[in-house]
């Protein structure tokens, strides 16, 4: 007989109770080659990742299930879907992101585009992740909130996120998401995720504008549980390498101090 799944989300807040940073890499199907990804997959065999998102806020390709399959065929990583509308719901993944836009007030993308995606997901085998996703001002319009045709949360209001988020773990959402978006300006402040860790006990994802090692350290010192690096990947490879140091270092015991001299 088959041994279970493990359970994605057991593992997400086992990671959380022990302290234990995570690092995932959002890979758009629009912006990677078979070329570009397995070099990304060489340098995640010497520098650690623990998820790969595969996804984005438009996806104008048919490359995904291929992306995918690329990636299981050569990685043992956990791949989570990361989609924007109910047709990117392709590819032989391990789970999905099943995002809920609770920053916005747009109900296609609270609770629209769920119900028309629903009996594929229950056919689909898929873990489902139910994830508050929140949108946040990162200094310049994103994709993600023209295509999602909402306002992002104001970058210096911490208590508009806190109680966002809040609320929807009062929803049941499981994981929350604060997101500056593809090619953020700026990345989320740290008094905004250090609000939201106080207001809930959810596992927390900060991704957007995470291009360098002391915004990935400033992002989990203050309470971010997973960090997400995209755009600055796609650009700059090398790049992983220093991420996977900073989440690596950051144990639950370390003095700050120590992890924020290896970036120096």
């Amino acid at each position: 007989m088959r041994p279970p799944t493990p359970s994605l989300y057991d593992e997400l807040c086992t990671r959380r109770q022990r302290g234990r940073k995570a690092l995932a890499v959002l890979l758009d199907p629009d912006n990677l080659t078979e070329t570009s990804l397995l070099h990304l997959l060489r340098l995640s065999q010497a520098h650690p990742v623990d998820y790969f998102f595969v996804g984005g806020s438009l996806v104008l390709s048919s490359h995904q299930a291929a992306l995918i399959t690329l990636l299981k065929e050569h990685s043992t990583v956990p791949v989570l879907l990361f989609p924007s509308h109910s047709l990117h719901l392709d590819g032989p993944a391990d789970g999905i992101l099943l995002l809920s836009l609770i920053s916005g007030r747009n109900p296609d993308f609270l609770i629209g585009q769920h119900v028309v995606a629903a009996p594929r997901l229950r056919a689909s085998g898929l873990q489902l992740l139910p994830t508050g996703y929140m949108l946040v001002d990162s200094g310049r319009p994103t994709t993600a909130s023209y295509v999602s045709n909402t306002a992002p949360l104001p970058h210096d209001k911490p208590g508009i996120a806190a109680c966002t988020a809040l609320a929807g773990e009062q929803l049941g959402l499981k994981i929350m998401y604060l997101d500056g978006g593809s090619g953020a300006q700026n990345p989320v402040s740290g008094a905004m995720i250090a609000a939201v860790r106080e207001a809930v006990a959810t596992p927390i994802i900060v991704g957007g504008g995470l291009n360098s090692g002391e915004k990935v350290y400033a992002a989990l010192a203050a309470g971010a549980d997973v960090v997400v690096v995209g755009n600055h990947i796609e650009a700059e490879p090398e790049f992983l390498a220093q991420a996977a140091g900073v989440v690596a270092s950051f144990k639950k015991l370390a003095h700050p101090q120590a992890v924020a001299q290896q970036l120096q």
